[in-house]
């Protein structure tokens, strides 16, 4: 079992940045696949960013390229989220989440029905 816990959510302005931490317990000594989502009201599960722990493979939607940055830090079992220059568009509940690296390691429409392991999840509001 991987128990997942998010932080780092909070409200920024138009263009401010945030980094989202995911710290990791239990079962932190297999490779997995980590993935990051989102889920805005009234809409479905995206994903946003994911990585694999045992290479550092990593995979952007293109909704985020060249804005956020996924990372992890092996020795503290945390995955990270860096985003930079938020729009109102970001806003969201972000989830961090787990699979066993079995097949591609990425966050396609439709990858979060893949990942087994979920956290609570961290709001992050941007306002204009």
């Amino acid at each position: 079992q991987l128990q997942l816990v998010e932080s780092g959510g909070g409200s920024v302005q138009t263009g401010g940045s945030l980094r989202l931490s995911c710290a990791a317990s239990g079962n932190t000594g297999r490779r997995y696949c980590m993935g990051w989502f989102r889920q805005a009201p009234g809409k479905g599960r995206e994903g946003v960013a994911s990585i694999y722990t045992g290479g550092g493979s990593t995979y952007y939607a293109d909704s985020v390229k060249g804005r956020f940055t996924i990372s992890q830090d092996n020795a503290k079992n945390t995955l990270y989220l860096q985003m930079n220059n938020l729009n109102p568009e970001d806003t969201a509940m972000y989830y961090c989440a787990a699979k066993a690296p079995i097949g591609r390691c990425s966050v396609e429409p439709g990858a979060f029905l893949n990942f087994g392991y979920w956290g609570q999840g961290t709001q992050v509001t941007v306002s204009s």
